[in-house]
């Protein structure tokens, strides 16, 4: 009978066996499997609980008093078994092994010191006084949730049994408990999430804050200070993970088996202050780890690996690799776990024969045991996939073998012919690397082999040369495949080894063959752009039916988590990222007018273990033969760094490849390709920030970078792409698609992939959809829908609002001949107004009101709801309210600004420029806006680029001056370069010199100067003669101040309010 996994398991099984437990030996046998639980659990309370009190009771039943029904010989032996020190110790024990638990083993604590208080009513000794004084001093010393209800009761037990050390005792607990006081405090917000979270019953919830939770505690595990804590309360919390919601979760296990065997390394190198007892045994915990996850393929590797590093029998490691072929569940996630088991296998099988001490029966085992296993593979896969199964796509089991072959028993032939039934298999033919893997091998053969046997293969000689012909015939036989993914890169290295080892009519030939090929790869090439252009082609025009054959295609507004729609816009509409995406995804300057897409996600890779020293110029001429750079995203650390390197085009980025394993410095660095790294992610909350977004990322793999969009052509874009370091990461992090946030929102996660964009569709992006403006305000949506009705098929008709309806056409050429025919036209007695309808989300400029129901006057969106400043309860002149901010990166949108404002002060308007970098800020009074701008000049945020930058307090002329952050986040300029703007020339008004002003004469019977043309006070406010009609572009601009003087001064009222009208205009242009 297979033993149960998991605590639930485990209590379930001990408390069937204890229910048919009549007699002493079947009790001593419930002892035993209780043994076994906590073996197999022993961070589990649960077990450890039921264990203490199924112990405390056999305890008190075989006692003479007890009620029990044991017999008198039963009760007698059950004495000398069960005996109270026993039971005692089964308690400590106990509470020893769950102690770290913070949030739970006061559960185990308050049973045991309660049975030990029960006793010491019964006698009180000084003994048993101390015994529990010391109990209690060593609980206080423990970060725990309860601690102040521990404290109480030790409280109350001195006053109860010591009291004249009362003062003594409870002032040495204090001194000697602030740091676990300390180190829960801590740990406290994490323990309140985790809470909440339990408490509402959500499963998902409870994984994300474990997660979380965990992953913090690992990091304060690696500081120095605490240490000893930190490792102990870590174990606490993994104990509390892997009995709970997380018992089952691969990622789980894998921090904590790593935690643990780095731990191991640490107190072997004397690197570590924790001592060798405290760190959990790498075996047993892999044990039962396996039991728990017996599908993950690495945990058995490890498994494996930690038999082999701790020199288990031959026998013990074999029965490790049986249990997991004999696991139904090894092949759950497909022969990923298999591959990976059998790795480690062959790997033990491989060190095992190749130790210089290995006997020849360890060698034939090693033999006859790889052959095995790759027969079990490709059977097994078989199997389960039938026919179709092609094998390992890495082949490691075959290149195991083939090392073993090829140094152990110095079997050439027999290594070459597995070379030869790999390339017979389409997945490694077709893959460059393959190819280039066995040249490389066939290499290393020749080389080792040149002095004995003058060439591993049937040699050419010639002028006394030696060559490697059977790797160069490797090319040969790679570039007669038709299908193979990269032959750009072979026809490369193939010229090369021609170059440095071959004979020169094998350079002639090879000329020739690298000439033939690279003509029937271009027209391939050029195949498969056709084929791709045409299936591009066929999708959009596919849409376009599906989208002509709906009868009814209204626009969807964005729905929350629970299906509803998000309140707060007019015409229940947002637009999606995708939609923005479609229209507005690169700006002008990024585009350059050119018809090539700029794909990222593809022209990248990453370059990791650089020097911490290394800079983008490094990194540049480490590249420089591999195509141009358009971009380098460089992170470093305290000891090292990490680039994500944009070449131009994807071949220059799988050439960048080659100089993987390449010196760079005094290390030798790793270079990667980033494809299937980046997350496209949207619908998150407006106001979510790169560090909410890391918070809500960070327990699927290490986040290399985010990059917010660009707002300038749409202030209402919400969308990121988000990289990982790991491909695996990237692909772990889509379990958050559709996970709800905020209890309005639903979160989308997908790979992010160009050339699978979805472009917008319905009525507006067909240019289906019209927008009419003046209608009878008691028209009703059929009688809108029969008017139309004349111009062709009415699809539906929408009033969002009396006055304006939104009309969808069957057809575009419908839609333009309504436009023709009724635009203008009267309906009922009103002239009505028909137009294309546009999307609202393509704003340049975003309003939002705070503190109130309106926006707050001038500069809010036209016909958005409450425009108008009388909604805004404000005290004096609006200038002197309002408060200009420069500096703010266009990737910022008003609700990530309006939190950044927060801590200056309550404002009522928040306007927003994000062509010119800036926003301007409304407060209720001058005063609060006098603080708020001082508060606000010197503020730091992250700019587009990723470098900090403080914001600026400055003037609305300076704001609509600027023309905010020029560089596109995440791109190179010298990619994309923006096209030189062409000087405005002046008009002729322009250059024409201002005309003498007139003096005109006051007119009798007048008490004020007279309004014309010639009015000196106009014509120096506007800066306009009376002649020239031009414009002021050669005077300097006025201030508010001038024009009060101006105003003040005896010039002409109306003209000042014609002014002031203006400036306010002017300023709200934007």
């Amino acid at each position: 009978m297979a033993s149960p996994v998991g605590e639930d398991n485990w209590v379930d099984f001990v408390d069937h066996q204890l229910r048919e437990a009549t007699d002493l030996e079947a009790r001593v046998r419930v002892i035993e499997s209780f043994n076994d639980a906590v073996s197999a659990e022993p961070g589990s309370i649960k077990v450890w609980m039921a264990y203490c009190e199924y112990f405390w009771s056999l305890y008190n039943d075989c006692q003479p008093v007890s009620d029990a029904g044991w017999s008198p010989d039963e009760q007698e032996v059950g004495r000398a078994i069960f005996t109270l020190d026993a039971a005692l110790n089964l308690w400590q024990k106990g509470y020893e092994a769950v102690q770290y638990r913070l949030s739970d083993s006061n559960e185990l604590w308050d049973r045991w010191i309660s049975l030990e208080m029960e006793l010491l009513r019964r006698t009180v000794t000084e003994a048993g006084v101390r015994r529990i004084t010391h109990l209690f001093r060593n609980r206080l010393t423990v970060p725990h949730a309860t601690w102040d209800r521990t404290s109480q009761m030790f409280s109350s037990f001195l006053s109860e049994y010591n009291r004249q050390a009362y003062e003594s005792e409870m002032e040495q607990v204090t001194r000697s408990a602030k740091n676990a006081k300390r180190l829960y405090a801590l740990r406290d917000p994490f323990e309140t999430k985790l809470s909440l979270a339990v408490k509402s019953g959500d499963a998902a919830a409870v994984r994300v804050e474990m997660l979380e939770y965990i992953d913090w505690e690992i990091k304060q595990h690696k500081g120095k200070r605490d240490a000893l804590d930190n490792f102990k309360i870590c174990l606490g919390l993994f104990s509390r993970a892997l009995t709970g919601v997380l018992a089952s979760d691969d990622t789980t296990w894998l921090n904590f088996i790593t935690l643990v065997s780095t731990s191991h390394s640490d107190l072997k190198a004397n690197r570590s202050r924790i001592s060798a007892n405290l760190v959990p045994n790498m075996l047993d915990i892999l044990r039962r780890a396996v039991h728990h996850i017996p599908w993950s393929g690495p945990v058995w590797a490890r498994y494996i690996l930690a038999a082999e590093e701790a020199a288990l029998t031959f026998a013990d490691v074999e029965r490790i690799k049986h249990a997991a072929t004999n696991s139904p569940q090894l092949d759950r996630d497909g022969m990923t776990g298999v591959l990976d088991m059998y790795s480690a296998w062959c790997g033990y099988l491989k060190r095992t024969a190749m130790n210089p001490k290995a006997s020849e029966e360890a060698v034939d085992v090693a033999e006859v045991g790889l052959s095995s296993a790759l027969e079990d593979v490709k059977h097994w896969g078989q199997r389960k996939y039938g026919e179709n199964y092609q094998g390992d796509p890495d082949y490691r089991l075959e290149k195991i073998l083939i090392q073993f072959l090829t140094e152990k028993k110095e079997d050439i032939e027999g290594a070459r012919a597995i070379w030869d039934e790999l390339s017979q298999i389409p997945l490694h033919a077709n893959s460059y690397d393959f190819w280039l893997n066995w040249y490389l091998w066939e290499m290393v053969v020749f080389t080792a082999h040149r002095a004995k046997l003058r060439s591993p293969t049937p040699n050419t000689q010639a002028q006394g040369l030696v060559v490697p012909s059977l790797a160069t015939r490797v090319f040969t036989r790679a570039l007669k495949v038709r299908t193979l993914d990269w032959p750009e890169r072979i026809l490369q290295v193939y010229i090369k080894h021609c170059n440095d080892y071959e004979l020169a009519e094998t350079l002639r030939e090879a000329h020739d063959t690298i000439y033939k090929t690279r003509k029937g790869v271009e027209k391939r090439r050029e195949r498969e752009a056709r084929q791709a252009a045409e299936a591009a082609q066929q999708q959009a025009a596919a849409a376009q039916q599906h989208a002509a054959s709906v009868e009814k295609n209204e626009d969807v507004p964005m729905m929350d988590a629970s299906g509803s729609t998000s309140p707060g816009s007019k015409r229940k509409r947002e637009p999606t990222p995708a939609e923005d995406d479609a229209a507005n995804k690169r700006p002008r300057s990024e585009t350059n007018g050119e018809d090539v897409k700029r794909d990222r996600e593809h022209n990248t890779v990453f370059l990791c273990n650089l020097p911490a020293d290394a800079t983008q110029t490094k990194i540049k001429q480490f590249f420089r033969d591999y195509g141009h750079i358009n971009n380098i995203d460089l992170k470093k650390a305290s000891d090292d760094a990490v680039a994500l390197v944009e070449f131009r085009h994807s071949d220059d980025a799988r050439a960048a490849l080659i100089r993987d394993g390449k010196p760079f410095g005094e290390r030798i660095i790793q270079v990667t390709p980033a494809i299937d790294c980046t997350l496209f992610v949207t619908n998150y909350p407006p106001d979510a920030d790169e560090e909410y977004l890391r918070n809500l990322f960070k327990s699927h793999g290490e986040i290399h970078s985010i990059r917010f969009p660009s707002l300038k052509e749409n202030a209402k874009r919400r969308f990121c792409y988000l990289t990982f370091r790991e491909r695996a990461s990237a692909e772990a992090a889509l379990k958050l698609d559709g996970k709800a946030l905020g209890g309005r929102y639903k979160l989308v996660v997908k790979i992010s992939d160009p050339a699978h964009k979805q472009h917008r569709q319905g009525a507006q992006e067909e240019e289906r959809e019209l927008h009419v403006v003046n209608i009878p305000r008691s028209m009703k949506e059929d009688e809108v829908g029969g008017h139309f009705g004349k111009a062709g098929r009415v699809v539906s008709v929408r009033i969002p609002h009396p006055g304006t309806a939104f009309v969808v056409m069957g057809t575009r050429e419908e839609a333009q001949e309504g436009i023709k025919m009724l635009d203008k036209a009267m309906f009922g007695q009103n002239p009505i107004k028909v137009e294309l309808s546009v999307p609202r989300g393509m704003k340049k400029k975003s309003v939002t009101a705070w503190g109130a129901e309106g926006d707050g006057g001038g500069g809010g969106e036209a016909g958005s709801p409450g425009s108008t400043a009388e909604s805004i309860v404000s005290d004096g002149p609006a200038k002197d309210r309002k408060v200009v901010i420069l500096g703010i990166p266009d990737t910022m949108n008003e609700a990530r600004v309006g939190n950044l404002l927060k801590p200056a002060g309550e404002f009522v308007k928040l306007t927003l420029h994000t062509r010119h970098g800036g926003a301007i800020v409304e407060y209720r009074d001058a005063a609060a806006a006098g603080k708020a701008g001082l508060v606000i000049a010197g503020m730091e945020v992250e700019s587009s680029s990723g470098d900090s930058q403080k914001l600026r307090v400055g003037t609305t002329e300076e704001l609509f001056q600027s023309k905010g952050d020029k560089k596109v986040a995440g791109s190179d300029p010298s990619a994309h370069p923006e096209p030189e703007k062409k000087k405005k020339l002046p008009t002729a008004a322009q250059l024409m010199p201002p005309p003498p002003s007139i003096n005109r004469p006051q007119v009798l019977g007048r008490g004020r100067p007279k309004v014309g043309m010639g009015a000196p006070g106009l014509a120096r406010m506007n800066g306009v003669g009376s002649a020239g009609g031009g414009s002021a572009g050669d005077g300097q601009k006025k201030s508010n101040a001038d024009f009060r003087s101006l105003f003040l001064g005896g010039g002409n009222n109306e003209a000042g309010k014609v002014e002031e009208k203006k400036t306010e205009e002017n300023g709200s242009k934007e």
